[in-house]
């Protein structure tokens, strides 16, 4: 039995371009885009989503941000991913207001 982590995504998050990194549950983050952010990691947590997530379920949405374009959000995901953990971590802290339990 797998448990779901629900997070409300604003409005205008769907439909549109966005980078998006889940947090597993063994503490890994995976980063990634999509043009609905929450049926994604609705996909990740159902083991649909990328391979990387399969094994590491539950996810948790910790960081999401827009794109104008899908080859602006391909290159902001590359730009991500060659972050260090530290820094990928940074990142988020930085950014945290946008997922807390209260929103």
């Amino acid at each position: 039995m797998s448990m779901s982590f629900q997070v409300p995504i604003p409005e205008q998050a769907v439909n549109s371009w966005h980078v998006y990194i889940v947090e597993c549950a063994d503490g890994s983050l995976y980063t990634g885009i999509s043009t609905d952010v929450d049926a994604r990691v609705s996909q990740h947590n159902e083991g649909k989503g990328a391979k990387y997530t399969r094994s590491r379920a539950p996810v948790k949405l910790v960081y999401m941000e827009p794109a104008e374009t899908k080859g602006e959000a391909l290159r902001r995901e590359i730009a991500i991913k060659k972050l260090t953990a530290k820094a990928k971590r940074k990142l988020l802290a930085a950014n945290q207001f946008h997922f807390s339990a209260s929103v």
